[in-house]
């Protein structure tokens, strides 16, 4: 039984998973921009090369100390498998994921970190939909809202979005949980077992600036009905044990 005279719970670390593949030209200022927040606790950078033939294992290796941590794929595997590689390495109170693709900003993760940091959520999301965004191309719109309609339909949630690549998570939430996608549809089998696990999942505004795919973006709508097959696979297949 939680005592309610004993305020909200300590952190002391943050794991922050960085799933990368074939970003040469972004990643070094990626992590510039992470080793440039302010933080109230302590921070360790997982940084999963998945097979990327560009040269950003050449990058990668100039840039790992005591704080940011190398992890190589000898193959590309996606980013789901990424992450699940990166989860298995962490040692953090939370987890957070971040993209290498300049799309996301570290200057946002204070936001991300003060509903959990008071006491008031356990899992937080970062919404592109209720903050400052630039340039999200059309069909990427549609098809992320459409996804979070879903989501919300069928797990009684009421969630922006879903797809977000910011994903924070108290590490106790994740116990239990066996990430099994490979891919992009890492996002919506995570919400789905956080949600049928009876989580609630807290909002915040962030910002987001999209890129083109001339640029080096890799989603395509092929992945959008992955996560829609994966959104209904999840809410009717029994829970990870």
């Amino acid at each position: 039984m939680t005592d309610p005279g004993a305020g909200p719970p300590k952190f002391e670390l943050l794991s922050v998973i960085v799933p990368v593949f074939n970003e040469r030209t972004t990643v070094a200022e990626i992590i510039r921009r992470i080793r440039a927040v302010q933080l109230p606790l302590d921070l360790e950078v997982i940084v999963v090369d998945d097979g990327s033939s560009d040269g950003t294992d050449r990058v990668l290796a100039a840039l790992g100390d005591s704080t940011v941590h190398v992890i190589v794929h000898p193959v590309n595997k996606g980013k789901g498998a990424a992450i699940r590689t990166g989860l298995q390495a962490v040692r953090g109170d939370l987890v957070l994921i971040q993209d290498a693709d300049l799309e996301y900003d570290p200057e946002d993760w204070p936001r991300l970190l003060d509903p959990v940091l008071k006491g008031k959520a356990r899992i937080v999301y970062g919404s592109r939909f209720t903050g400052e965004r630039k340039n999200m191309l059309p069909l990427h719109w549609i098809g992320n809202r459409f996804l979070s309609l879903v989501t919300n339909v069928l797990y009684q949630s009421t969630l922006s979005d879903m797809e977000t690549c910011y994903k924070l998570f108290d590490r106790k939430v994740l116990e239990g949980i066996t990430v099994q996608s490979d891919k992009f549809d890492f996002e919506p089998e995570i919400t789905a077992k956080m949600l049928r696990r009876g989580h609630r999942i807290y909002e915040v505004p962030i910002s987001y600036a999209g890129r083109e795919f001339d640029e080096g973006k890799k989603i395509s709508w092929r992945d959008g009905l992955g996560a829609l097959k994966a959104l209904i696979k999840y809410r009717f297949t029994p829970l990870d044990r």
